[in-house]
């Protein structure tokens, strides 16, 4: 097992605090794997194996029919006198009411408890008045690029070569830990989205025109990183002969939100100060998700690596925006705390350079502005402008 340091000091940081600790994300990111390891810490950090409460809520040994009591009363079994346990809950949202079960083992035992799942059941908006205030969520993403070289390590390779593959085959772990080919690589993140589509949106939202759906959702792949609205994917269904409601084509984005295979991103005016409610871009949980569907196209590089960029940012524990500077687009304004980056994001230098740099010099403030680039030839600094090569961005801890 390879270990995934920024998931465990993460989980550790909150260790013995008495909030449940939900790690959610999109299936087969590799939160079970961040559990196991969680478990092993704290094994060698001294509590012993018969304190610690492993479940998995997918396994064959639960059927569909087990309610949040028959949840709370399994693990209630297991806890013996007031001595403190470790609850390690593998998808919950399989059970209806888990909060409820979750919320009762917190006020009703000496328990430490740690959850994950992959679709809206474990999103701040979902999640009912049970657990309000009790809580604290950590996002799962599949691999960083710094991850997914660990993961390859034993193979000696430079890191742009890495780069090159991480691109193209995506950083699902399952695929990381093997030597596929790309075709291989790809079928197998179409099994993974599927059992997604399949599990979290159709069984969960009763879709029945399930080629309407898929339509909407290879517009929003062939359309990643750019913004477009609702009534734009109703025209072009339009175009096409077909029939679907704005609100329809809304809440197909919301629940496509929901299981985790598209991650909104709104756009921030930096002259007004605000966020804007429209034409909002969306992301991929895996670059590998358009390419399994759409096949790898070398035009949709760039979109791809905004992508990238974008989930680096987000594991970096940045807010991400688009920047709205008059009439000009940043592609990320990322903001933690009291600090801020400018990025813009582009394949190829020095043809894009001067409009790329020429939007980032029209912001008018001193946060670290930056290009990030494939050009081998481009790193160095341009009126204060940070060019930087795409991996080194991407391995760099700070900004």
């Amino acid at each position: 097992m390879i270990v995934r340091p920024h998931y465990l000091d993460l989980l550790k940081t909150y260790r013995d605090v008495p909030l449940v600790k939900i790690l959610a994300g999109i299936r087969r990111c590799g939160k079970s794997t961040i559990l196991d390891m969680l478990q092993d810490d704290l094994i060698k950090s001294g509590i012993t194996a018969d304190h610690i409460i492993s479940m998995c809520y997918t396994s064959e040994d639960f059927d569909d029919g087990m309610t949040d009591k028959d949840m709370y009363n399994g693990i209630k079994e297991k806890i013996i006198g007031r001595e403190r346990y470790y609850l390690l809950l593998d998808e919950v949202q399989e059970i209806t009411g888990w909060e409820k079960a979750v919320n009762s083992l917190l006020e009703n035992a000496n328990t430490d408890i740690y959850v994950t799942g992959s679709n809206s059941k474990l999103m701040s908006s979902e999640i009912s008045t049970y657990l309000t205030g009790r809580y604290i969520s950590i996002p799962a993403f599949t691999l960083s690029f710094a991850e997914y070289m660990e993961f390859k390590k034993a193979g000696g390779r430079a890191p742009k070569e890495l780069l090159t593959e991480y691109i193209r085959m995506g950083g699902f772990p399952i695929v990381a830990l093997s030597h596929f080919d790309e075709g291989a690589a790809h079928q197998i993140v179409e099994g993974i989205y599927n059992s997604v589509i399949t599990s979290d949106i159709i069984k969960w939202h009763n879709i029945t025109n399930f080629d309407l759906f898929n339509r909407v959702v290879k517009y929003i792949i062939e359309n990643v990183g750019k913004t477009f609205s609702a009534n734009a994917i109703v025209k072009f269904l339009k175009s096409e002969g077909r029939s679907l409601s704005v609100e329809s084509v809304y809440n197909y984005l919301e629940w496509l939100e929901k299981a985790f295979v598209i991650y909104r991103c709104q756009r921030y005016d930096l002259q007004g100060k605000s966020v804007l409610k429209t034409q909002e871009k969306f992301y991929l949980a895996d670059a590998s998700l358009k390419y399994c569907m759409m096949g790898f196209n070398p035009k949709s590089v760039a979109a791809m690596l905004e992508n990238i960029v974008y989930f680096e940012l987000r594991r970096k524990g940045y807010k991400v925006y688009i920047g709205k500077n008059g009439t000009k687009e940043i592609d990320f304004v990322a903001v933690r705390r009291d600090e801020r980056i400018y990025v813009q994001v582009c394949r190829n230098l020095p043809e894009e350079s001067d409009r790329e740099v020429a939007n980032l010099l029209e912001i008018k403030d001193h946060y670290p502005k930056y290009v990030v680039t494939l050009d081998e030839l481009a790193a160095g600094n341009i009126n204060g402008v940070k060019i930087v090569h795409l991996a080194d961005f991407l391995l760099s801890e700070n900004y």
